[in-house]
């Protein structure tokens, strides 16, 4: 009995080094998961957003749906663009996806 309880705190002690081993892997993976997916994303908004910011009109932008315009006027939240000579409309800052370097 006496060597019983002796060796009881030993288990309790390769349990919890066990438990550490079994959830190891599982932080590993969102450790990679955080470097290679979430962090370039959160890298590439930023940018996005820096771009956003600094529209400017005259410049020649693509929208989420393909369109190439000029812009004809910013305002806090939209632009308008310029499709062709005299036709105009109205986009939200988020619609515009890159700006056209001339």
């Amino acid at each position: 009995m006496f060597n019983i309880l002796l060796q009881e705190p030993a288990m309790q002690e390769g349990g919890a080094q066990a438990a550490i081993m079994q959830f190891l892997p599982l932080l590993l993976i969102i450790v990679v998961f955080y470097f290679f997916m979430i962090r370039p994303q959160q890298n590439k908004q930023k940018e996005l957003d820096r771009m956003r910011s600094e529209l400017k009109k005259g410049d020649s932008v693509v929208t989420t749906s393909g369109l190439i315009a000029k812009i004809a006027e910013v305002k806090e939240d939209r632009v308008i663009l310029e499709i062709q000579n005299g036709v105009c409309a109205t986009f939200d800052k988020a619609a515009i996806m890159s700006v056209n370097k001339k």
